[in-house]
């Protein structure tokens, strides 16, 4: 049986480049970063470019560039470290409904310590309202922060209008770009993003590598302590060869990006028209234009999602009912019942779909219509 993986969202297969780039310093450039010596400073010399590789693509300054284990801990130390190093300023923290887990408990952790926060509702799309995050504003908001493209539902939040809106506000703006970075080009002045978190797991590079990016005129307070590694900003030996890896994913995602865009677009409509085909009864969760190119979450009517992905796996194809980090124990998502409500059908019926690297036409449309056979199959 041949096996079709299409939950790109949660992580995504290692490019040959990147594994054949990563090799050599596992085994020869192996040195310690900081050491003084000669093999710490060629070790350090890739770090560096590494770091200028980042920056490129995101138009800011190499030394903007903090490097982390991924996404989780990028997210974790914007959030309270910019929360810790401005609290004497105001201690209200402004996010939405829908934010990754790593976002979220982040902010309940600070709720804990006295902060305010205030999570912001969303459409039926998954759109949060500007004019609720403009009622929202205070002179004590010292953060907002709004992830670029849901890891659910791809639904894509007005990231300009956001950043325009805070641009004569004193509060910084975070973005989680997890999904989105590489997929979009992202220029974090013209958008006027403050901090921002991305992962190199989900962009065909090795699992554990990461970064933020933090503007130079950002305020942080280091969130772990020992070295001083990342101008001592994140203390610990830096995963040399995971962040080479992580570099040459990157350049990888330069190119032919609108090719891979409008080839992902097309797997979605490939998919769709064997759903109709198949006269199903489905729905598309998330807005249809805003939207990430490789993630589709889709409602199948009376389908209960556990029968649903058990029956896809035993069918060799890989889906899941969104976020990779709570999956294991299918919880009703967060992201839909912020979108729907906590009783609705979406919540028991919908699962996400996410391409990447190594999807054709032909392994999406016999992967449809193998789902359309088990909720056929399965529907009450």
């Amino acid at each position: 049986m041949e096996r079709i993986y299409l939950d790109h969202a949660a992580t995504t297969p290692m490019e040959q480049r990147v594994v054949d780039k990563m090799l050599p310093f596992f085994t020869e450039t192996f040195g310690n970063p900081s050491s003084i010596h000669s093999f710490g400073r060629e070790a350090r010399k890739w770090l560096d470019e590494a770091r200028e590789v980042i920056a490129a693509e995101l138009h800011c300054k190499s030394q903007e560039i903090i490097l982390t284990s991924g996404g989780t801990e990028a997210d974790n130390l914007a959030i309270t470290g910019v929360a810790m190093a401005r609290q004497h300023e105001g201690k209200h923290i402004i996010t939405a409904k829908t934010e990754h887990h790593a976002v979220l408990h982040t902010c309940e952790h600070l709720e804990k310590l006295g902060f305010e926060v205030t999570y912001l509702d969303v459409d039926q799309t998954g759109l949060i309202h500007l004019d609720q995050l403009k009622r929202e504003l205070r002179d004590d908001t010292i953060l907002v922060t709004i992830m670029y493209g849901n890891n659910e539902t791809g639904v894509l939040q007005p990231i300009r209008e956001i950043g325009e809106l805070l641009k004569d506000h004193p509060a910084y703006f975070h973005t989680d770009a997890v999904q989105a970075f590489g997929t979009m080009p992202i220029d974090v002045d013209d958008l006027h993003i403050d901090l921002l978190s991305a992962s190199g797991h989900k962009l065909n590079g090795p699992m554990g590598t990461g970064f933020l990016y933090v503007n130079e005129r950002v305020t942080l307070s280091s969130q772990m302590f020992g070295g001083e590694q990342e101008r001592k900003r994140r203390a610990g030996t830096e995963n040399v060869a995971g962040i080479v890896g992580l570099a040459e994913a990157v350049q990888l995602t330069k190119q032919n990006r609108r090719e891979k865009a409008a080839h992902y677009d097309k797997l979605k409509e490939t998919m769709l028209q064997v759903f109709e085909k198949e006269s199903l009864a489905f729905t598309i969760n998330g807005h249809p234009e805003h939207t990430l190119p490789h993630i589709l979450n889709v409602h199948f009517l009376g389908v209960s999602i556990e029968s649903l992905l058990v029956n896809l796996d035993m069918e060799g194809i890989a889906v899941s009912s969104g976020s990779a980090c709570t999956a294991g124990s299918v919880l009703p998502s967060h992201v839909l019942s912020a979108m729907f409500g906590k009783e609705a059908k979406e919540l028991t019926s919908s699962v996400r779909i996410s391409f990447g690297l190594g999807n054709e036409e032909d392994h999406v449309e016999q992967a449809a219509h193998k789902i359309a056979a088990v909720v056929k199959r399965l529907v009450k």
